[in-house]
């Protein structure tokens, strides 16, 4: 059954703690909107967050329009559940290699070498945070 909301419940944020994809979708851009698969966190206060490089187009697409939207699923095999987080986002400066690292661990394996060294290639670079207020969250559970 769905539901609507303007926060997330505690459902939601243990359902959002797992290591699946979101799929964010900002309010600018090409018609239809152009959805793309991301790395997010349920924060303890309710907002979603994610991390980004500078000069991404979603940063630019943002700072013109912050409205935002994130979609997350549960995988094939599971009973079908999704949760729909609307609302503006900001850019931050701060936070990003700090969440980079938590997300890494979350969804791979940082004994592997390989995957070691991707984290270390990212915070090795510049990036900015991206913070999903709620607005609406609307969710399904069947």
């Amino acid at each position: 059954m769905t539901t609507a909301t303007s926060t997330l419940t505690d459902d939601d944020l243990a359902f959002l703690a797992r290591p699946l994809h979101g799929f964010l979708t900002l309010a600018e851009g090409p018609q239809p909107p152009q959805p793309r698969p991301v790395w997010f966190e349920a924060t303890a206060d309710g907002t979603i967050q994610l991390f980004t490089e500078p000069d991404a187009l979603k940063v630019r697409r943002l700072r013109r329009d912050p409205r935002a939207s994130i979609v997350v699923a549960a995988p094939v095999g599971e009973r079908e559940r999704w949760v729909s987080v609307a609302g503006r986002a900001t850019v931050e400066a701060d936070g990003a290699n700090e969440l980079a690292a938590r997300l890494a661990a979350r969804y791979w394996d940082l004994d592997d070498p390989t995957r070691a060294a991707d984290l270390a290639a990212i915070q090795a670079g510049e990036h900015l945070r991206v913070v999903l207020q709620p607005e609406s969250v609307r969710r399904l559970v069947f």
